[in-house]
C-alpha cells in the first residue's frame, strides 16, 4: 500500500434541498488507479468536482496529503497545480493552437518561461501522439485527438494526481479506444489517477480499486476481480449485470 495521496472523509454535497453526495468516505493511495462507477446522476461527476474543487463540498473533509483543503486560507489555483482534471467535452481554448493550449497553463500559473513550457509541452504531446498537431486549432481535429491534447496539457502540469471526468463519453465509438490506450500507459506508468467511466472493461482491466456509487452514497467497493466476479450488494450485481449484458 502506497502513501495515502488524497482521502475523503464524510462528503456531502446538496444543491438547495436537493442532496447530491451523502457521507462519502475513501481513499487514494499513490499509484492507484481508482474507477468511479454507477449510472447517471448517482452523483459521480460531483464526487469529482468536489475533489478538485470545482463545487464546494456542503458537509466533510478532504485531505490532500493529511491536509485539509477545502477549508477557508487554501488557495484552489494552488492546489489544482498537484490536481489535474480531464473534463468530458475537453474545455481547450478554441482560440489558441494546440501546442499554445498545452503551454498556457505553465506560463500563467507555473511560472515557467515560454521555452521551457514549450519543451514540456511537446514532450507530452509526443507522448499522447498529438506531436504532428502542434500547429492546429481545436476546430481542426477530431474528438479523441482534443481529448488526448487536454491529457497532455494536463499532464504538462506535471500534476500528482490525474483527475478524468468521463473522458470518453462524448466521443464517437471509433475514437474512445485511442483515448483509453493513452490512458492505459499512464496507469502502466504510475500515475495516480481516479476515473468516472462508462467503460467497464477499462475499470476492469486497468484500475487496481473500483468504487461503484448509486443515489449518492458509495455502495460497494473494493479490488476489480471481488467487483466484477463476486459483487456482494444486490445493486453492485444488477447494474455489471446490465452492462456486461450490454
Amino acid at each position: 500500500m502506497g502513501q495515502t495521496v488524497l482521502e475523503v472523509r464524510h462528503l456531502s454535497k446538496s444543491f438547495g434541498a436537493n442532496p447530491v453526495l451523502k457521507d462519502i468516505d475513501f481513499r487514494v493511495s499513490a499509484g492507484d488507479v481508482t474507477c468511479i462507477i454507477g449510472a447517471s446522476g448517482s452523483g459521480k461527476s460531483t464526487l469529482l468536482r468536489c475533489i478538485n474543487l470545482l463545487e464546494t463540498p456542503t458537509s466533510g473533509d478532504i485531505l490532500f496529503h493529511d491536509k485539509k483543503i477545502n477549508s477557508k486560507g487554501v488557495k484552489a489555483s494552488e492546489y489544482r497545480t498537484h490536481v489535474g482534471m480531464v473534463f468530458q467535452s475537453f474545455n481547450l481554448f478554441a482560440n489558441m493552437t494546440v501546442l499554445e493550449n498545452c503551454m498556457v497553463g505553465q506560463t500563467k500559473v507555473l511560472g515557467r518561461s515560454k521555452e521551457e513550457a514549450k519543451q514540456n509541452a511537446m514532450k507530452y504531446l509526443e507522448k499522447v501522439g498529438m506531436a504532428p498537431y502542434i500547429n492546429a486549432r481545436p476546430r481542426q481535429i477530431s474528438g479523441g485527438q482534443k481529448q488526448r491534447v487536454a491529457i497532455a496539457r494536463a499532464l504538462a502540469m506535471e500534476p500528482e494526481l490525474l483527475l478524468f471526468d468521463e473522458p470518453t463519453s462524448a466521443l464517437d465509438p471509433e475514437m474512445v479506444g485511442e483515448v483509453l490506450a493513452v490512458m492505459r500507459d499512464l496507469a502502466r506508468e504510475g500515475m495516480t489517477m481516479i476515473v468516472v467511466t462508462h467503460e467497464m472493461a477499462f475499470a476492469r482491466d486497468v484500475s487496481n480499486h473500483v468504487v461503484f456509487m448509486a443515489d449518492g452514497v458509495i455502495c460497494e467497493e473494493g479490488n476489480p476481480k471481488d467487483i466484477f466476479e463476486n459483487p456482494q450488494q444486490a445493486r453492485t450485481k444488477e447494474f455489471l449485470t446490465r452492462f456486461l449484458e450490454g
